[in-house]
């Protein structure tokens, strides 16, 4: 399993438990879904930076 991966696990875990605590479970996997997509797109050095 890739870093990357883990990255967006462990936010989809902590975005349920936030969930849980308001009572709303799927928008808060959703949004750790989300923000783990954006972390690893960030951190993992994908980007291309592209001056045209």
């Amino acid at each position: 399993m890739k870093t990357g991966d883990v990255l967006i696990y462990s936010c989809v875990i902590i975005g349920a438990g936030i969930g849980l605590t308001m009572d709303y479970v799927f928008p808060g996997v959703l949004i750790g879904l989300g923000a783990g997509y954006l972390l690893k797109y960030v951190w993992s050095g994908e980007r291309k930076n592209k001056d045209t």
